[in-house]
């Protein structure tokens, strides 16, 4: 049966160097930094799907996310990453994505270096039971006041707004 939780994980030091790798349930533990792939998924009006995270998620669970994505595996490229966590957690393939930037974000126990990218894609999805609870598109400034109500991901709506100014 899969364990997450064993999932060998890509370890980097502060300037996003790889220092090791370890089980994710380690790397959780012990809040080291790791890499992680985030795919904004726009339809053609330019609406993003906002997925609401399982109960059962390591990090953040039932919160919204405005990004697909997850932790880089070992000897994994972010862009790798981010073609099999759509695959996983949307059931889509994509291979054309727009690389928009990456960043370090640390909060509690969550260090990441994060590669951002974004694609087009209108669905249908199918949604991986484990990770998505739920799942549609809507506008972005609709997501924005969303926020102001509900828990998203701190990582993920960081990202949103830096998205929105460029």
């Amino acid at each position: 049966m899969y364990n997450p939780g064993e999932e060998i994980i890509q370890i980097v030091d502060i300037d996003n160097k790889e220092t090791d790798s370890v089980p994710r349930r380690i790397m959780r533990e012990q809040g080291l930094i790791h890499r992680a792939c985030y795919i904004l998924v726009f339809n053609e009006q330019g609406q993003l799907f906002l997925q609401k995270r399982t109960d059962t998620k390591d990090l953040y669970p039932s919160c919204w996310d405005i990004a697909a994505g997850g932790v880089v595996l070992a000897g994994e490229s972010y862009e790798l990453s981010a073609e099999r966590e759509l695959q996983e957690e949307l059931g889509v393939e994509v291979k054309n994505f727009t690389h928009l930037f990456d960043q370090y974000f640390e909060k509690d126990e969550n260090r990441v270096w994060g590669s951002i990218f974004s694609c087009v894609h209108n669905g249908p999805f199918v949604l991986q039971k484990e990770e998505v609870a739920d799942g549609f598109f809507m506008d972005v400034a609709a997501i924005f006041e969303l926020s102001s109500r509900e828990d998203f991901t701190p990582d993920g709506i960081n990202i949103l707004r830096k998205v929105a100014k460029m």
